[in-house]
């Protein structure tokens, strides 16, 4: 992905073969360090005033970093305070495929996801599931290497690099940008010119120091952890991005909580457009509710050098920056890890783009990929 790389707006069709589900099923989104599974039932803010037309809608999440949208807008009661007498619920989640199944069943509305699982969801259900209704995050991915063993990118040939899961969103990123250095590697097994160990985010560090693996190309806060711990930062993915910027974070709802309650979406987005006014605006008071949330969901927060460390990587902001989420399938394609991918539709921007002009932003893009009415 060099940083000259042009995106075509020229979409390519194509049918989606039964061999690349199973990648897609298993492929998650960013989970961050230490990050568990929980169900958070209590309204951060009472509801007041006038119900929308739901009693409560069911909101998804991680405790991570890239998810700091959400953790700071429930946290604050931001989002609350645009649904009125509608109560907001939380759900978090640690994976992106246990997060499109409670969709899928109903049991949460709307939720903050990764370009893959966003991918895989639509694919799986034939465009018929989700829509990706806003962005929430750009960026927030590096190399980390054992500098050690490891001075330049050349130095990263034969050497024993980790990624969170085969056909994940880093997975991809790093098999594209070997393939980019001209080297060799199987995508499937991850054995090559340079060797790709597909390892959870949570045992990433203990691997590290262990020294079963070189370096790792991970979301923060695990970079950050791995710098804690000795690695140095050999590369920041946003530079191999036009204007640095790439999805790393989606929202999305479900197609008939979004046909039969676009009132209680439109109030979640503006929520969404105001927490991350207040995040860029507040970066310090930010991170530290973002802190808070993650110890209540984690049991602990992040020590002070991970946090500090990974906060400046990560830009929260609202543009879903649609033309990197088909640049990032269409890697996946060159990788061999999957079929061409219809994403036709997977977008409707509608909802934020009402509420960013009522905010006094500009309108943002769907790369052609909008649903048609």
């Amino acid at each position: 992905m060099p940083a000259t790389r042009t995106i075509s707006s020229t979409l390519r069709r194509g049918a989606v073969v039964a061999a690349a589900l199973p990648l897609l099923a298993v492929a998650l989104t960013a989970c961050g360090y230490g990050s568990q599974a929980a169900d958070d039932q209590k309204t951060k803010v009472t509801p007041k005033g006038e119900k929308l037309s739901v009693d409560t809608v069911k909101l998804g999440y991680f405790p991570n970093l890239t998810h700091a949208t959400a953790l700071v807008g429930d946290q604050e009661g931001i989002i609350q305070k645009e649904l009125g007498g509608t109560a907001l619920k939380s759900t978090t989640f640690n994976a992106g495929p246990s997060e499109l199944e409670a969709l899928n069943a109903g049991s949460i509305d709307i939720g903050f996801i990764g370009p893959s699982p966003a991918i895989n969801g639509y694919v799986k259900s034939k465009g018929q599931n989700l829509r990706i209704i806003s962005g929430a995050a750009s960026g927030g991915v590096k190399l980390v290497v054992n500098p050690d063993k490891i001075k330049t990118l050349d130095d990263i040939k034969g050497k024993k690099i980790a990624t969170p899961q085969r056909g994940n969103t880093q997975d991809i990123a790093f098999l594209n940008w070997i393939a980019e250095k001209g080297w060799k590697v199987d995508a499937n097994s991850g054995k090559g010119d340079v060797s790709v160990l597909r390892t959870d985010n949570k045992t990433t560090p203990d691997a590290y120091k262990s020294g079963s693996i070189d370096g790792a190309w991970v979301p923060e806060p695990t970079a950050s952890k791995l710098v804690s711990d000795g690695a140095k930062v050999l590369l920041d993915e946003s530079t191999l991005w036009p204007d640095k910027k790439f999805v790393i974070t989606n929202i999305i709802v479900s197609q008939k909580f979004l046909k039969e309650h676009p009132d209680v979406v439109e109030a979640v987005l503006r929520g969404t457009v105001k927490t991350n006014a207040w995040i860029n605006a507040n970066p310090d008071k930010a991170k530290a509710s973002a802190n808070a949330a993650i110890k209540k969901f984690n049991g602990k927060e992040l020590p002070a050098e991970v946090i500090d460390g990974a906060w400046p990587s990560i830009q929260f902001l609202d543009d879903p920056l649609a033309a990197t989420l088909q640049t990032q399938a269409d890697h996946a394609v060159k990788a061999g890890l999957l079929e061409k991918p219809d994403l036709n539709g997977i977008y409707d921007l509608k909802p934020l783009n009402k509420a960013l002009k009522a905010a006094g932003k500009p309108e943002v893009a769907d790369a052609g990929l909008g649903a048609k009415q």
